[in-house]
């Protein structure tokens, strides 16, 4: 009886736990290595705790035996489905920001992301923390972590998902390049006449050092155009939350 009664206590918190846990592995700003991984396995244990009595888990599975460590790792990839979905947004903004920066004259000026371990331009670096702000305070966690509660209606943790899940999570992926073409066109564009007047500025005016006047010129305009150009790819960046919202739910 006791031990009935004990597998029931670690299965009811187990299934949210291990989806708790997946999404918290990739999801932007709340699984931000900035995090410490002590921090982030409390936060998985307390966002757990909440969502337990909101969810239904299977009564009738022992987490130890071979059907349930197969649903316990469906669990974990489902939350890492969720926050990859989510991930690939940020991944735009990433990319408008290395399309800018290259234009403008930056492409060369990088540093350490450390959300994603790699080197990035100082302007994708720029873009992302904006971008977090924003998604902040727009309560975009809030609403992952409603998603990842809707997420058990839409696929109960007793049930096996086929893998065209996955396959679509590879589709969403093209909305990354089509967003970040959508964040960065007015800058480039705006950068792109400054670029074709610095052209016909050298053909009008040859003895003119183009290297000494354009570069710094480009550089100072390039950051104006992006501080303009901030609302607009917010909006963008809003709208591309809210399609990965509902793509989640069509897919589970």
């Amino acid at each position: 009886m006791q031990y009935s009664a004990l597998m029931t206590y670690i299965s009811d918190f187990m299934w949210p736990f291990a989806r708790v846990t997946g999404l918290l592995l990739v999801a932007p700003v709340l699984g931000s290595a900035y995090i410490p991984v002590t921090i982030k396995i409390l936060i998985a244990v307390v966002i757990t705790i909440f969502i337990v009595p909101l969810v239904e888990v299977p009564t009738n599975v022992d987490p130890f035996s071979l059907f349930g460590v197969v649903l316990l790792a469906q669990q974990v990839l489902v939350g890492l489905i969720i926050g990859t979905i989510i991930q690939i947004v940020f991944n735009a903004i990433t990319i408008a920001g290395e399309n800018i920066a290259m234009t403008m004259g930056l492409g060369f000026a990088h540093m350490t992301d450390p959300v994603n371990g790699i080197t990035i331009p100082v302007v994708s670096q720029l873009l992302t923390v904006i971008a977090s702000l924003y998604f902040l305070a727009l309560n975009g966690h809030i609403a992952l972590i409603n998603m990842l509660v809707g997420s058990f209606e839409f696929l109960p943790a007793v049930e096996l998902f086929s893998v065209s899940n996955v396959i679509a999570v590879a589709e969403w992926g093209g909305r990354m390049f089509i967003g970040a073409v959508l964040i960065s066109i007015p800058a480039v564009t705006a950068l792109l006449v400054v670029n074709i007047a610095m052209g016909l500025m050298t053909r009008v005016a040859p003895q003119m050092n183009i290297f000494s006047v354009g570069f710094p010129l480009t550089m100072m305009l390039g950051f104006i155009f992006i501080m303009v150009s901030i609302p607009m790819a917010m909006n963008v960046f809003q709208n591309l939350l809210s399609d990965s919202f509902l793509y989640i739910e069509t897919i589970f």
